[in-house]
């Protein structure tokens, strides 16, 4: 494939798009004229007018963007002074202002609230992006000039934030290939703007799967144990779907359904897991087979010429695990109590099939149902009971909030005169503890169709000193959004989702850096976890939970019975999701340290092989995600997937350290606020993480948490 610099894809825009009606043309002073993403936005932090930026303006504001960004490169690179730290690397980080801006906005909404043109476009753009960045970090003379700061940065007299971004850039370039020779840059670049399109193009498919794949039910008694409310979601999803009278049941992107925890009627149970666990290889146009098969061997290819064994092992560089070797030993570790555990679990529940004269054994799709019942009859505890309390608003202003106050003293007050790129998008703007304000929060929380799945937190506006830019963070999530009218009751996982989400948000907003670059949760992946994983621990703290925990139609907080009942079953099932998540990273990691293109062709037997090499084949415990629908291995997680249970051995012991000093408190809260929420990448993450621990991380607060071991 020809390589194609930024004005080559102009060109080819131009040309492609010529007889496209609803598309913009070239990059003209035209299509430039009343651009709302081009000048500096004039509303509150900043935000782009998300009410007035039209599909159309995306394109040429990019290229402009791009145009700029280009000049500002170019200028620095062939500057003829002595490299110093402010006129190469302060100067990349105040460069690329606009495009930064049009990118951040397009990804919200292409991530949220995308549409078939947009779709499209994003797989032009994040080629393009690719084709840029390469520009940028395989350029020769600006890395001699990086390099040379690099060498020199112990004599410089630096501050430790600044002498970071040196070690940050200088990393940066070698790991983009920096060292290569001219033929093989040429040949990198070419792999690179590949590998953009081919996963540009797996997100798209895997999101028209995931809608072309949700159940459709005729007959209401094939639903027998669905909520109420739920069922008129499904209906109003049906109907909204031409299919009037029916119930339509939208699949999440994980591959158990959250309704095969209800749903009593089997063979709808078993429809429901086979349209999850199929949605991505029925031989269509929506099979992501042949597309993972090119991105794995071309990766495969692209660490091989960047002097690595495996693509895991470039990957794990800058990360706090750094080998695929020290992240296959974690998993390793974790394994077998996961295995004793959920094999513990199978018994328990193949004992009620048996006793309930089933006479079937346990499948996957059984596996939510009668595990319910199983911690009912344990622990007395039902999800319909529980759901009651747990209005989603509710958790989210008077318990996710609630919590921030109590910890670091914020607060946060409804704006309704921010635009939104979707009605039921909430805004709020938050306020320091010393009263002034600090951010803006904007929280989507309800699945659509032209929404990826699972959820999420970005900035829309990154914090910089350097910039004097406040940060502007979203979360987005995927819960049934409730008829018009009914409350927006969700499960105790969801609001562990919430909870979870918000503590990436912290991470942004307690952002407290000079440099872009390293501001908030711009760190490696299996740190960026920690933060959010921490947060879930103050959804079932008694301050909290007393305070959004009301029934919704009478008020009454939640019974301190239905609490213990809720703690006590909270090491329940854990042999099974901590099974399935080992399983999803195990696979991604046999996905990326493969060295050999020609194991890559079949997708399915490769998945079985990876999870029997290490034991995790178990029929009735599938891994989280297949690899046909594991979006986050083939689009941002890379060798990356293993940072949730990594994190979480990193939060737990910091959470250990709270149990230690008083729990929930402002002086507490304080202190992590200090010493993790708001150091972003400014220091070596194991250093930060035992300067406020006292110690490396240990495993044993992680496997208490999880009841594989005794308290």
């Amino acid at each position: 494939m020809r390589r194609l610099t930024v004005a080559t894809i102009m060109l080819a825009w131009a040309v492609s798009n010529s007889g496209c009606s609803n598309a913009p043309a070239a990059n003209n002073e035209q299509n430039l004229k009343d651009n709302p993403l081009l000048a500096e936005s004039k509303l509150p932090y900043s935000i782009p007018a998300l009410d007035k930026i039209k599909d159309a303006d995306y394109r040429p504001a990019l290229l402009r963007g791009i145009e700029i960004h280009n000049e500002e490169i170019r200028k620095i690179a062939e500057n003829n002074e002595t490299p110093t730290f402010d006129n190469t690397l302060v100067a990349m980080e105040s460069s690329g202002t606009l495009m930064r801006r049009v990118l951040n906005t397009f990804n919200m909404v292409t991530g949220a609230n995308t549409n078939e043109f947009l779709s499209k476009l994003k797989e032009e753009v994040d080629p393009m992006m690719a084709v840029h960045n390469d520009e940028i970090f395989l350029n020769q003379k600006l890395f001699k000039r990086v390099e040379t700061i690099y060498n020199d940065r112990e004599q410089l007299q630096l501050d430790p934030e600044s002498k970071r971004l040196v070690e940050y850039y200088y990393q940066k370039f070698l790991m983009a290939g920096a060292r290569l020779s001219d033929p093989d840059k040429t040949i990198l670049k070419q792999m690179n703007e590949q590998e953009a399109l081919l996963t540009a193009k797996y997100s798209n498919i895997l999101l028209a799967a995931t809608k072309q794949g949700a159940l459709l039910i005729s007959d209401s008694a094939q639903l027998a144990g669905i909520a109420e409310t739920d069922l008129a979601a499904f209906a109003h999803n049906a109907s909204e779907a031409g299919s009037k009278g029916k119930w339509l049941i939208s699949l999440q992107n994980t591959t158990q359904q959250p309704m095969l925890q209800s749903l009593s009627n089997r063979s709808t149970r078993e429809a429901l897991f086979n349209a999850s666990w199929t949605r991505a290889e029925k031989s269509d146009s929506n099979d992501t087979r042949n597309i993972i098969t090119q991105i794995v061997a071309l990766r495969i290819k692209k660490a091989k010429l960047l002097g690595f064994d495996n693509f895991a092992a470039w990957k794990l560089q800058d990360q706090m695990a750094q080998k695929p070797e020290a992240v296959m030993d974690f998993l390793s570790k974790l394994q077998p109590y996961a295995m004793k555990k959920a094999n513990i679990e199978a018994a328990d529940i193949q004992a009620l099939i048996d006793k309930q004269n089933g006479g079937f054994k346990l499948q996957p799709y059984d596996w939510d149902y009668y595990a319910e019942k199983v911690r009912k009859a344990k622990y007395d505890l039902d999800e319909s009971e529980i759901k009651p309390y747990f209005d989603m608003n509710k958790v989210l202003e008077d318990g996710v909030f609630y919590a921030a106050n109590l910890l670091y003293g914020i607060t946060f007050k409804p704006r309704h005169d921010i635009p939104v790129y979707q009605e039921d998008v909430k805004v709020y703007e938050v306020f320091d503890n010393d009263g002034q304000p600090m951010a803006l929060y904007f929280c989507d929380p309800y699945k659509r169709d032209n929404k990826e799945g699972g959820a999420w937190m970005n900035n829309l506006v990154d914090q910089s000193h350097l910039l004097n830019k406040k940060p502007v963070i979203y979360n987005v999530c995927n819960f049934t959004k409730p008829a018009k009218g009914q409350p927006a009751l969700i499960s105790f996982d969801d609001v562990t989702t919430i909870f979870h989400e918000f503590g990436h948000s912290l991470h942004g907003l307690f952002a407290n850096q000079k440099y872009p670059s390293l501001s908030g949760a711009n760190t490696a992946r299996d740190f960026v976890e920690f933060p959010s994983q921490f947060n879930e621990h103050w959804s079932l703290d008694p301050a909290v939970l007393s305070h959004y925990a009301v029934h919704y139609k009478t008020g009454k907080p939640i019974p301190a019975s239905l609490v213990e009942k809720i703690r006590k079953a909270a090491t329940f099932n854990k042999g099974y999701s901590l099974s399935e998540l080992v399983s999803a990273s195990v696979l991604d990691m046999q996905w990326h340290m493969l060295k050999d293109t020609t194991l890559v062709k079949d997708v399915d037997a490769f998945e079985k092989n990876a999870l029997l090499s290490v034991g995790m084949q178990m029929t009735p415990v599938p891994p989280r995600y297949r690899s046909t629908y594991f979006k986050h291995i083939w689009s941002g997680y890379e060798a990356g997937y293993y940072a949730y249970q990594w994190t979480k051995m990193l939060e737990e012991d910091a959470y250990s350290w709270f149990q230690e000093n008083g729990g929930i408190s402002r002086a507490n809260g304080q202190r992590f606020r200090d010493m993790i929420l708001s150091k972003g990448n400014t220091e070596d993450y194991m250093t930060m993480f035992k300067n406020f621990r006292g110690h490396a991380p240990d495993i044993t607060p992680m496997l208490k948490d999880l009841g594989m071991i005794e308290k």
